[in-house]
């Protein structure tokens, strides 16, 4: 995979994200258009620890928080939908800007929008604290998606109950982890969620089901496809490093040329780091920044006669949107998304499916590899774009850089949405005759 080192045993493959970190976020500005705080009422729901067992401890409680959006609801009395956007891994508030799906579509539905904060992320911490909640491996036995599927049902069945909307269908939403979480919701629990939306799951992203290489074959493409000479720069670059690394001070002068933090102590730092840059590049390759056309931008764009390594820095001075006073082994403390995943990313299991499920995918996204592509039946449908990029369409339209296959591809998913609903209405209508 020649976009990767060819000697790499662990691959850097960024997190499961719709967004894609800070970095990405303050760059495209995602979110903060769509995004009215004042619309949002915030509530705590005393959560039950241990939904499948029965000891003592499993009867603790811990402040789950969720929050409202009532501006655009049609209310109970005309069974008006709720949207219901499952958190992931990471707080709520890092979240709910960026799924712009469900405000864009609110006001067509009249729905309520309920967002639900992921076990052990934000404010909705078990035990009392983050060190005592990620103490031991008995606390983090609680920290996992069965757990977490079976919170959101109990607080969407409090919703529904406190605002007299038993009739209100509810559609749930998620991408990327958060997509897997809503299509395995409607799986486990089709009396509480008429339907999902799965936006980016790589829910087939099991070992002997897809190649480990499949992520980054997709990254190689996506690289190959924006500049073929960009590839070939990154391609000889990972026996170029190990060449320098090995001469006297080879290290040392890695370190100089990349500015790195610390000086490195090894080549592994290097190319570990870079690999991190293009995979996140290929992830989240959406518009109107199309960061591989960015960072293949910066090594080309070097003057005739640059050497390898200095086309590869350029690149990542320009992922980064300009210079900064160093690169690579920054000091940072793991942030509790980081700390969480690494938990998470552990604990997931296959499983099979029901109905009213849409498996959402962009195949520019290295994790559509391990995406549903096909229709699995009828009501289970695969809707993706050549060019879509890691959860690209339940982020907030933008009607002057929208493409027109992702507005054709956001369109498709409300008219099968609209679809459910209406069946939905159609079959209550005639059980109270």
């Amino acid at each position: 995979m020649p976009v990767t080192t060819s000697k790499t045993t662990r691959f850097n493959i960024p997190r499961l994200s719709p967004t894609g970190g800070t970095i990405l976020q303050e760059l495209a500005g995602i979110g903060l258009q769509s995004h009215h705080p004042e619309h949002y009422k915030t509530f705590y729901y005393n959560q039950t620890l241990d939904h499948f067992n029965y000891r003592p401890e499993s009867y603790l409680t811990f402040r789950q928080r969720y929050v409202i959006n009532f501006k655009y609801w049609g209310g109970a009395n005309a069974s008006a939908p709720i949207f219901a956007y499952l958190g992931a891994e990471a707080p709520l508030n890092e979240g709910v800007p960026a799924i712009g799906f469900l405000t864009d579509n609110a006001v067509r539905f009249n729905a309520l929008l309920v967002s639900i904060e992921h076990r052990y992320y934000g404010k909705s911490i078990p035990f009392g604290s983050r060190e005592e909640a990620l103490k031991n491996a008995s606390t983090l036995g609680y920290f996992n998606s069965a757990q977490a599927l079976a919170d959101y049902a109990e607080i969407l069945i409090h919703v529904k109950k406190k605002y007299q909307a038993e009739d209100s269908p509810v559609i749930v939403v998620g991408g990327s982890y958060g997509g897997m979480l809503a299509s395995w919701f409607r799986l486990k629990y089709p009396h509480v969620a008429l339907g999902a939306l799965a936006s980016s799951a790589p829910i087939l992203y099991f070992d002997n089901i897809t190649s480990q290489y499949g992520y980054f074959s997709i990254v190689t493409k996506d690289f190959r496809e924006a500049s073929e000479t960009c590839y070939q720069t990154i391609r000889d670059s990972w026996s170029e490093i190990d060449k320098v690394a090995s001469q006297l001070d080879g290290l040392s002068t890695l370190s100089k040329k990349f500015k790195t933090c610390n000086p490195l102590k090894r080549a592994s730092e290097l190319k570990n780091y870079l690999e991190s840059i293009y995979a996140s590049a290929a992830q989240y390759n959406r518009p109107p920044r199309y960061p591989v056309t960015v960072v293949c931008g910066g090594i080309d764009g070097e003057a005739f006669g640059s050497d390898i390594l200095s086309k590869l820095f350029a690149g990542v001075v320009a992922y980064y949107g300009g210079n900064r006073s160093c690169y690579v082994n920054a000091p940072t403390n793991l942030s509790e998304t980081t700390v969480g995943w690494s938990w998470q990313d552990i604990k997931l299991i296959l499983r099979r499916f029901g109905s009213n499920i849409i498996f959402s995918n962009g195949l520019r996204d290295p994790y559509s590899s391990g995406g549903v592509l096909e229709n699995i039946s009828d009501s289970i449908v695969a809707v993706h774009t050549v060019n879509g990029s890691h959860c690209l369409d339940i982020l907030p339209a933008n009607k002057s850089s929208d493409p027109d296959w992702l507005v054709k591809q956001r369109k498709i998913e409300v008219e099968i949405i609209e679809e459910w609903i209406a069946n939905y209405y159609a079959d209550h209508k005639a059980l109270k005759i």
